[in-house]
């Protein structure tokens, strides 16, 4: 049996049996934490930070989190909106005016956030190399016209994504995504979440390990496809590459802990503000789960429905990422549910994250009790 470390409350045995579950099926390792109000009530982890098994998941180990990064980029965009400073409802083009080359003069902000632009990926080859070069990237993006009439349809923008943000981000604060959810969240909240990673904690990353039966050569790819999801099919050896760590790509190159993650989120179910440190109105988080889109995904090939930066799912919205880590906001339980791991399983198969999450939903009615 996996030993699990860490803390949680009584009501919460569930959720480090879940964990402990799913290292003895296999994992290399990962980490749990679920907050309520801002505090944790579980903080967890267990398993090994290397495919090899020879050096323990820490409190501290810090794990790719892959599209997870979506919700930190988006929170971003969501304190500058309820700042005043980006309107989201305003063409793209007013922030980036070489956007509007190539019939994208109304491509709203909004459309960004939402996958609505029609712009999912980049016409032409992009390799991971390419993606480092972020001039070069968000210019071709710009030049770029749409592939579907924007805010009429929907198709994941796994890369571009975060470019489309992060360039907004930048035209309006003079600051990269990384840079700007460094000082103005993760520094004042003491969020262990980095994007673009400095080089003095590379010591604590856990690297991503392939599914069973694969290599590091295995790319990315939309569900029950073999198509590449976005970007030209990035690979695990991409990101476990010191290069991706560096680089700001604000749609996947995030590291953190389960813990950091829930931190940061947690604001979103208390009102903007955590543990004294207030970084939007109670407005500005509702404007996250308001519904820009439900259909089918353009690019997923499934049903969706988009809210600005995160996923709605029923009452609760979050997203996930490559490889299986999942963060999900519940409003009305002011509840976050987090979950990290290093190791990957085929996505089809992956149903991890949903049952960690379930394994917390009994803790959290009982709290309501």
């Amino acid at each position: 049996m996996a030993d699990i470390q860490g803390s949680y409350d009584d009501l919460f045995t569930a959720v480090p049996e879940a964990l402990c579950d799913l290292l003895d099926a296999g994992d290399a390792g990962g980490s749990v934490a679920v907050y309520v109000d801002g505090e944790p009530v579980v903080d967890v982890w267990g398993g090994h930070a290397d495919a090899g098994r020879t050096i323990p998941w820490q409190r501290d180990t810090l794990v790719g989190v892959w599209s997870v990064t979506k919700t930190m980029t988006a929170l971003c965009a969501l304190i500058l909106a309820d700042r005043g400073d980006l309107d989201v409802d305003v063409p793209v083009a007013r922030y980036w005016p070489e956007f509007a080359a190539a019939g994208k003069e109304q491509v709203l902000v909004r459309h960004l956030l939402s996958h609505t632009a029609g712009l999912p990926d980049w016409d032409g080859t992009v390799t991971p190399e390419d993606l480092y070069d972020r001039e070069s990237v968000t210019a071709r993006l710009a030049a770029q016209a749409p592939w579907w009439e924007p805010g009429t349809e929907a198709g994941y923008h796994s890369l571009t994504q975060g470019f489309l943000v992060g360039e907004v981000i930048r035209r309006v604060t003079g600051r990269g995504v990384g840079e700007f959810l460094a000082e103005q969240v993760t520094g004042p909240l003491g969020a262990d979440f980095h994007i673009g990673l400095p080089a003095e904690h590379d010591h604590r990353v856990a690297l991503t390990v392939p599914p069973p039966h694969r290599d590091e050569d295995y790319a990315a790819r939309a569900p029950g496809s073999t198509a590449p999801a976005g970007g030209n099919g990035v690979r695990v050896r991409d990101g476990n590459s010191v290069a991706w760590r560096r680089a700001e790509i604000p749609a996947a190159s995030g590291f953190g802990t389960a813990r950091s993650i829930a931190l940061a989120q947690s604001v979103m179910v208390c009102g903007g503000a955590v543990r004294g440190t207030r970084l939007l109105s109670a407005a500005g988080c509702e404007r996250a789960w308001q519904e820009q889109f439900a259909g089918q995904d353009r690019i997923l090939g499934m049903p969706v429905r988009y809210g600005l930066g995160y996923g709605l799912f029923g009452t609760t919205y979050g997203w996930g990422g490559w490889g299986g880590s999942l963060v999900m906001i519940e409003p009305e339980a002011r509840s976050v549910v987090v979950y990290v791991t290093n190791q990957m399983r085929e996505p089809e198969e992956d149903t991890r994250g949903l049952e960690v999450v379930m394994s917390a939903y009994d803790g959290l009615q009982g709290l309501r009790v």
